[in-house]
């Protein structure tokens, strides 16, 4: 049971050293990477070493062109069209352009030629005024090592793409169940090439385009317009690209889309909710070490990252910018859906938040390392529902779908609820998407319960809302409900005091509801 504590504390619950991390024992006794049918690895997987940067797998590219892997710029398929006198339209390879086109920057104004020079249907669209301010503004030392070090070594990595990354990626579809492992310097020269807009068939946005359903992986969005927030995205990402380019990572990352097919039946569960440790400082990523810690995520992973976003999950992204080649793979989010990254690395700290967001210094990060390479960091991704009416998230639908999917997030398979560590969550859903952080946070601890897991909660300053959320799980807890008591609970309240509001924000609130109906 929870411990009572001072109001003046900045913490309440169980203490954060007692909560379940993914231990050294975990570590150790990580199964063998292996690559299977459900599971690609794109690199020597029977000769992962520590310190050592990972082999790419197989030796030489392999080109695919179709709808189940991801089209790569270095394709002998990827070809575009000149006229020529007397022949007429001539196929070209857009890679051999790309190359050549690339190793003629000389500095930050040679970006935008050269990017548009492969782009060309995109000339008179594309704008790059976010970064040309960004260049005028730095001081000159910074200016000078962008230019004489960081471009060049960006470009020599992008082009050794057909040498790095020869397995064919498969696009993580809908109502797949697949995982990817590739070395972070693979990733690296991944996001080397959406840097520098190379990805073909990424661009258009019409419904019915070839990856309508996928999310921006080209950086081009985030090189437009006058947003004073991109100078400290672009910031953000250049400090990563100088650390990968100054000396090649040596870990691993598995990316896995995990789709369910069956949930529990809520109002039936018998399970107790788990300990809490909830508190107004600290961060996720600062204090939630070993643990598995919420995206706050957008259907299409990654939200606004290579665009004007900047709130949780993007902050998230810029931070460990190896989340952000998930973009490239996988396909927009369905309700019963996941994706789970684990071993991504932070590069940056920062301070602030949205439009007081600032890059502040790069970050080493010393997490410890399993069998694979990869930090013992999981991060998963899930999208809560939009809510376009703050009244409609407590309909009984509502409630299921934000359940199941949270649900969907914390849940292993396979694996015992002894082992697995607490959540690192927070105001998941509200905000932008307007939900109400005292149901979600109901929900998410109900979701926990129900996979085995404690629950570490960051309110990110809030007060109230600590204690508003520990006395209503130290309550509960008390009054020994169980996962489905709660969950009835909640269907009670929508039936009794929603249905008789359409607009407003209904009265009584859930908390209230909840104490005078134990």
């Amino acid at each position: 049971m929870a411990k009572h504590s001072a109001s003046g504390q900045k913490w309440l619950g169980t203490p954060l050293e007692t909560m379940k991390r993914m231990t050294i024992w975990n570590i150790e006794h990580s199964a063998a990477l292996r690559p299977s049918e459900n599971h690609t690895v794109t690199v020597e997987y029977y000769n992962i070493r520590e310190e050592v940067v990972p082999t790419p797998y197989p030796s030489f590219f392999e080109d695919k062109w179709d709808n189940i892997y991801v089209k790569m710029p270095c394709s002998q398929f990827n070809l575009y069209s000149v006229n020529v006198q007397k022949r007429g339209q001539v196929s070209n390879s857009r890679w051999k352009l790309i190359e050549s086109i690339l190793r003629t920057i000389k500095n930050p104004h040679d970006v935008k030629a050269a990017i548009l020079a492969y782009n060309v249907s995109y000339s008179k669209k594309w704008d790059f005024t976010a970064f040309t301010n960004y260049c005028k503004v730095m001081d000159d030392a910074e200016r000078t090592h962008l230019y004489r070090s960081i471009l060049p070594n960006m470009v020599s990595l992008a082009l050794r793409l057909p040498n790095l990354c020869t397995k064919p990626i498969p696009l993580l579809k809908k109502r797949m169940n697949h995982s990817i492992t590739m070395s972070q310097e693979q990733i690296s020269c991944l996001l080397a090439n959406a840097f520098f807009c190379t990805f073909p068939r990424r661009n258009a946005k019409e419904t019915d385009s070839e990856y309508s359903t996928y999310p921006d992986i080209n950086f081009n969005r985030l090189f437009e317009g006058k947003n004073p927030k991109k100078a400290e995205k672009l910031k953000t990402l250049f400090c990563y690209f100088h650390r990968v380019t100054e000396r090649a990572p040596t870990g691993l990352v598995t990316f896995t889309r995990q789709c369910l097919k069956r949930f529990p039946e809520w109002e039936k569960s018998p399970k107790k909710l788990r300990n809490l440790h909830i508190t107004y400082e600290g961060s996720m990523e600062g204090n939630g070490h070993g643990m598995l810690q919420v995206d706050f995520a957008n259907r299409s992973v990654g939200g606004g990252v290579t665009g004007s976003g900047l709130v949780q999950e993007e902050i998230r992204f810029i931070i460990n910018p190896e989340l952000i080649v998930s973009r490239l793979f996988t396909e927009e989010l369905e309700p019963n859906e996941c994706l789970i990254i684990t071993g991504a690395e932070q590069y940056s700290e920062y301070k602030g938040y949205a439009e007081s967001y600032r890059w502040d210094r790069p970050h080493r990060d010393e997490t410890a390392r399993d069998k694979w390479q990869r930090r013992s960091t999981e991060i998963v991704a899930i999208d809560a529902f939009h809510f376009q009416k703050y009244i409609d998230q407590f309909t009984p639908d509502m409630i299921k779908r934000e359940l199941n999917k949270a649900f969907c997030g914390f849940f292993r398979e396979g694996i015992q609820p002894e082992m697995l560590s607490a959540v690192a969550t927070g105001s998941w859903g509200c905000g932008v998407f307007g939900g109400d952080p005292r149901l979600k946070a109901l929900i998410q601890l109900l979701a926990a319960a129900e996979t085995g897991r404690d629950v570490v909660y960051f309110t990110f300053g809030d007060k109230e809302l600590m204690h508003d959320v520990y006395d209503m799980h130290r309550f509960l807890t008390e009054q020994d409900k169980s996962v489905g008591d709660i969950y009835k609970l909640l269907l009670k309240y929508n039936f009794d005091v929603c249905n008789k509001y359409y607009t407003a924000r209904p009265e009584p609130k859930l908390y209230n509801f909840i104490y005078n109906n134990p």
